[in-house]
């Protein structure tokens, strides 16, 4: 075995004191209390004393044993033990990690919170009204349905949400994609395709004639029965989802969906969702197209039906976008000097039922109005198995959507105001608020970002606030829903696209995108163009699967370089990337910045092979076929073992690759796989060939186990120190030290 000579420090026998002193790794035979840093001796061997060690000069790490893995079985053992184990704190524990309004509330204070929390609530009351009433549009349903929806998920986010400032309702986006699995089963049940759930004939039960009645609910249900059965199971099998989710700790799952990826799902969305309510802006009767190219389908209906615009709802339609883009720039630049933001909504469909109603414009200009909305609760209902079934599959790209969304505003928010949120648990807080509300007429819900940062910036500080805001809803629920009778549609759809200014002012930000990362705006621009082109679900996939292809490619083929020495110091950086910096005679230092694993293992030797100027598993090949010049004897190791043979090796291969050894820098390396694997001890027996040593620097703890069961360290390859490095810079003097002592006896020849 070859051992490294220690240094000798400046002034003693004359040397500089430049050259670093070797370290050597050693095991602990026992677990010690901390690992430190020791005088040694040269002998590097595991079985050397702690008395040894302090006599010589080297440095020596001694290495934490670990603790005694337990196997699988006894660990699922303990687990189920564990969670089998009752008592009354665990119980309460349990209690107030599912439920965590039981453990800040004890903490509350009324004379800090109430004021800011009942302002929040009621501005958000307000404006959670005319938003529930127009997004119905939306979603195809009745008005009552989105009061509902509202009430029961402010109160159930109020107890089981882990955010203090988001507020979770109904939700533009997922009214979008409910109300397209509602059209399609409407058309499937054969009910006419334009009718709509609102106005006063909203709720006939007359089928369309040219189609046939395929999967028809109870005797006497019509089509706002039906849409609402269609929607609770959608949202049920949503909830179940993401209650799921949450149970098995997959709460990481929405970490996926990047954030530009969310950005162009939003704006395509956004351009579907402003393409459907063009329609009842013009008050125009047209088909609700479904399938890909529905966004194109309906612009070309619309333009056909040009001629056929009811006055009255364009002229409507310009007053109130010309008064609710006026207010919201207003706000937009004011905001500072607000404290509680405009009821621009509110006001504006005040006035315009008032119009309507003394105007009678539905009767005198046949504009379409939103009609009859009871009072009270419905008697609650389970949803239908059979549409569970149909709907199974459209509810997972809604359950993956409100997920994103709702995790991700959650932990926006919790880090602006310094507190922690639980993804899991906010999985079962969003995933309850469709569960248990599907049961009472509800569909989907979500975090919302408007809302949310209307809440903050009217002094919410807990969730107290949501319960104001569903006391507000429950009063409109009760009392004031029917005053709504003469609201136009045309105002409800205005209300809808002002929403979307947000969403789609993200356009303005893709040439920084572009700028800052491509892929990243390649993923935002196939999102959004799928989802106008083609659907919002295939739009979604399609982000994921250019998602996961962007980190794949950006792993394939990673940055590769040479790297030098920085003057006199211990450090190595870019050779082409900075100037003046020496390079090692003899000694290439190679960098790969990303995981080595299957995908990339040819790219990594392509790139060393080019760098180097050395094809290694070529050259050794063409010296072991039959007859060659530089054949290898019978020594020659298998998979590289037998490495201490290499000072023979030296002197029968000469050094005509210009280097005799070769550090690979695995700082950056993340992880092994087998293929990676595979492909080190195929370029170690390569360069074993040629008489060059492979040495392993800055190897994490991971990589290094990797090596160990690979196979790639072992007895019979030497100790592990003299083949992995702390730095680079110790595996370069180890390999000038090394190759010193075996140039003394070529020369000796």
């Amino acid at each position: 075995m070859v051992s490294l000579r220690p240094a000798v420090p400046e002034g003693l026998e004359g040397q500089p004191a430049s050259r670093p002193q070797p370290l050597h790794i050693l095991r602990a035979a026992k677990p010690v209390g901390t690992a430190r840093l020791v005088s040694g001796a040269r002998c590097c061997r595991m079985e050397a004393a702690p008395e040894s060690l302090q006599q010589g000069r080297g440095l020596v790490l001694v290495r934490r044993q670990p603790p005694a893995q337990k196997g699988l079985l006894e660990r699922l053992k303990a687990r189920l033990w564990q969670s089998c184990t009752c008592s009354v704190p665990r119980a309460w524990a349990l209690v107030q990690s599912l439920v965590p309004a039981t453990r800040w509330l004890r903490e509350y204070r009324p004379r800090e919170d109430l004021a800011g929390d009942v302002m929040s609530g009621l501005v958000i009351g307000i404006i959670l009204v005319p938003q529930a009433i127009a997004y119905s549009l939306l979603a195809g349903l009745q008005p009552i349905y989105s009061l509902y929806t509202s009430f029961f998920a402010n109160l159930i986010y109020f107890l089981m949400g882990t955010s203090r400032h988001v507020n979770v309702g109904i939700f533009s986006l997922l009214c979008l994609m409910v109300g397209q699995v509602v059209d399609r089963e409407l058309q499937l049940a054969g009910f006419d395709p334009s009718q709509d759930g609102l106005g006063p004939q909203g709720n006939s039960s007359t089928l369309n004639s040219s189609t046939t009645s395929l999967v028809l609910g109870p005797p006497g249900c019509g089509r706002d029965c039906h849409a609402i059965r269609v929607a609770t199971a959608l949202t049920l099998v949503a909830g179940i989802y993401q209650v799921l989710m949450g149970v098995l700790r997959l709460g990481f799952v929405s970490t996926y969906l990047s954030q530009p990826l969310l950005d162009g799902f939003a704006m395509g969305a956004s351009v579907t969702i402003l393409t459907s309510q063009l329609r009842h802006m013009l008050g125009v009767r047209v088909p609700r197209h479904q399938g890909p190219g529905m966004v194109i389908s309906t612009w070309l209906s619309l333009l056909r039906s040009l001629a056929q615009a009811n006055l009255c709802d364009v002229a409507t339609s310009a007053v109130c976008l010309a008064v609710l883009l006026a207010a919201k720039e207003l706000s937009d630049r004011c905001r500072h000097r607000l404290k509680v933001p405009l009821p621009t909504e509110l006001l504006v469909i005040v006035v315009a039922t008032l119009v309507s109603h003394f105007g009678q414009l539905h009767r005198r200009f046949g504009s379409s109005v939103a009609g009859d909305i009871p009072t009270g609760f419905v008697a609650p209902q389970a949803p239908d198995p059979r549409l569970m079934q149909r709907v199974a599959l459209d509810a997972v790209s809604l359950a993956l959507v409100s997920s994103a969304f709702s995790i991700s505003l959650a932990e926006m928010f919790a880090r602006s105001h310094g507190y922690s949120v639980r993804a899991n648990q906010e999985l079962l807080a969003v995933g309850c608020c469709n569960v248990l509300p599907a049961f009472f007429h509800c569909f989907a819900t979500s975090a919302a970002l408007s809302k949310s940062l209307v809440k903050t910036a009217t002094g919410c500080r807990t969730q107290l606030s949501s319960v104001v805001s569903a006391a507000v809803v429950l009063l409109v629920l009760l009392v004031l829903a029917p005053l709504f009778w003469d609201l136009q549609r045309s105002v409800l759809a205005c209300i809808i696209v002002v929403s979307l200014r947000g969403a789609l002012r993200k356009v303005r930000g893709l040439p920084r995108l572009w700028r800052l990362s491509p892929a990243d705006a390649l993923v935002w621009v196939a999102t959004a163009a799928t989802c106008v082109l083609v659907t919002t679900e295939a739009g979604l996939l399609a982000g994921v699967l250019l998602s996961l292809l962007s980190l794949a490619g950006r792993t394939q083929r990673p940055r590769a370089a040479l790297l030098a020495r920085i003057g006199d110091s211990a450090f190595y950086e870019d050779a082409t990337e900075f100037e003046g910096l020496v390079p090692q005679p003899g000694v290439q230092v190679f960098r790969f910045a990303g995981p080595l694993y299957y995908a990339n293992k040819d790219f990594f030797l392509r790139s060393l092979y080019s760098l180097t100027g050395l094809d290694a598993g070529r050259s050794a090949a063409t010296r072991r076929e039959p007859g060659s010049e530089m054949g290898v004897g019978e020594g020659e190791p298998v998979d590289g073992k037998d490495l201490g043979s290499v000072t023979s090796r030296a002197r029968l291969v000469p050094m005509v690759t210009g280097f005799h050894t070769v550090v690979i820098d695995c700082a950056p390396l993340l992880f092994l796989d087998v293929a990676g694997m595979a492909t080190l001890k195929d370029l170690r027996r390569d360069y074993w060939a040629l008489g060059v040593t492979l040495l392993l620097a800055c190897c994490n703890p991971s990589v290094r186990d990797a090596l160990k069961r690979g196979g790639f360290l072992g007895e019979d390859q030497g100790p592990e120190d003299e083949q992995l490095f702390p730095s680079v810079h110790s595996a370069v003097e180890a390999a000038r030290a090394r190759r010193g002592e075996l140039v003394v006896p070529d020369s000796a020849l």
